[in-house]
């Protein structure tokens, strides 16, 4: 039997060869869309897939081609909150072809690719230690593989739904070419604000603009200012989104709020919040 040392390269697996096309087939396939945009907190629980599904679905309402990759590989919500939950995918040429919400959003998700709502994700490996240790790898091959084999097509937007946790964001700029920025979401909490400014360092140390911070579940209970974190973090503040039981509502049934409910003053928020990051991203030359 072999061990590592008498391994010469790669053993004969051409695993880099075989990445390095597939990164290649990803920038191809990234070269049709016009901005890549990555929602982020870094704390769980702000609504961060809410504030995804919506954004998404103002852009696509006002005429943009928009796509969305849920990148929560283990807590998936963007295809029941977009209403394609339990889509058949079907293979188009060398790509897969994604659902299309409603309103023409397409998407990708793991959920989409699991047999039953009780089924995780899991990472097998002989120690639990060893299972931690291949998870990030095996998480960034994952998100590889939906950008490079999805067929986005021509999009205007794709929006990327990243899971909690501050590492997530490095991952994602690594993987993509040309990342237009990130948005940030908080909640009017002192436990949110302190892993939120921990996102946006790690946001500023990847080199990925920022495109602004946004407060959701406004008026919920008294918080520290969010602009005001925004002003310190030197980023702008793009608005809050105050809180309405409908949201959870409006998610539940696959229908998102902006569309559904355009009177009330979140889907406002919403809209008047997607339309600024519309406009500055269409300001901006295209890298």
């Amino acid at each position: 039997m072999k061990k590592y040392k008498d391994i010469v390269g790669d053993g004969g697996s051409n695993v880099v060869a075989q990445v390095g096309e597939q990164q290649a087939r990803l920038g191809r396939r990234l070269d049709a869309v016009r901005f890549v945009v990555a929602v982020v907190s870094g704390k769980g629980g702000v609504g961060k897939s809410t504030v995804t599904a919506n954004l998404a679905a103002a852009w696509a309402s006002t005429g943009w081609r928009v796509g969305v990759l849920d990148a929560d590989l283990n807590g998936p919500s963007m295809a029941k909150m977009l209403g394609v939950r339990g889509r058949a995918l079907a293979v188009a040429g060398d790509a897969v072809d994604p659902p299309r919400s409603a309103i023409g959003v397409k998407v990708m998700s793991m959920d989409l690719l699991l047999s039953s709502d009780a089924e995780p994700l899991t990472w097998h490996a002989p120690t639990q230690q060893e299972a931690h240790t291949w998870r990030g790898t095996m998480e960034a091959q994952a998100l590889r593989e939906f950008l490079a084999d999805t067929a986005w097509g021509e999009l205007d937007a794709l929006v990327l739904d990243l899971p909690p946790g501050t590492d997530r964001l490095t991952t994602v700029a690594s993987l993509v070419p040309v990342l237009a920025g990130t948005v940030i979401v908080t909640i009017p909490s002192e436990v949110s604000q302190l892993v939120v400014r921990k996102s946006i360092t790690v946001a500023q140390q990847a080199k990925t603009p920022v495109l602004g911070l946004i407060e959701n579940m406004a008026g919920l209970f008294p918080g520290p200012d969010a602009a005001k974190l925004a002003a310190e973090a030197g980023i702008p503040f793009l608005g809050d989104v105050p809180f309405d039981r409908g949201l959870s509502l409006a998610s539940d049934r696959g229908d998102p709020f902006v569309v559904t409910e355009p009177a009330t003053p979140a889907a406002r928020a919403f809209s008047a919040i997607a339309t600024k990051i519309r406009d500055g991203l269409e300001r901006r030359p295209r890298c």
